[in-house]
């Protein structure tokens, strides 16, 4: 039986990835700050912060690939169309020059690049409100795609 102690570590062990918003590195910092002063107390709550190091690390290997993809796509497609004696003050510049140049597509993927990494930012945040409630719950929650750094 999970004690209500465990319950609040383990639920706050998650929410303080949520950190991040506010310290940089914070979603690394805090929660292994209170999983390795509490990983000893509980196996509840070891198991959590276990989960939420796993996901955060996750998340950054995916965040970094994507931008590995998709900057130098965009950067490729901006200046590949760039003419040397550009004129930055026509309206119609990003329009004829970038995005409907020959290397449209490129922009298109880049594009699509930065929409993916938003996209998981903001199930990130929704994963960890919902592990916090679980936790809350007593429940054991698998964040969804998340690689096993910390068995």
């Amino acid at each position: 039986m999970t004690t209500s102690n465990e319950k609040n570590t383990a639920t706050l062990i998650h929410l303080s990835a949520l950190a991040q918003y506010i310290v940089p590195f914070g979603n690394y910092i805090f929660p292994t700050m209170i999983w390795s002063a509490k990983k000893n107390e509980s196996e509840f709550v070891d198991y959590n912060g276990k989960q939420v190091l796993n996901f955060q690390l996750s998340i950054l290997i995916y965040t970094i690939v994507l931008c590995a993809i998709a900057i130098p796509i965009l950067l490729y497609a901006f200046f590949k169309n760039l003419p040397l004696n550009a004129n930055f003050e026509s309206e119609d510049f990003i329009y004829e020059r970038i995005l409907f140049g020959e290397n449209s597509s490129w922009a298109i993927i880049g594009i699509v690049g930065v929409l993916i990494i938003i996209f998981i930012k903001i199930i990130e945040f929704v994963l960890i409100i919902h592990a916090a409630v679980k936790a809350s719950n007593g429940d054991r929650y698998n964040y969804p795609l998340s690689i096993s750094f910390f068995k």
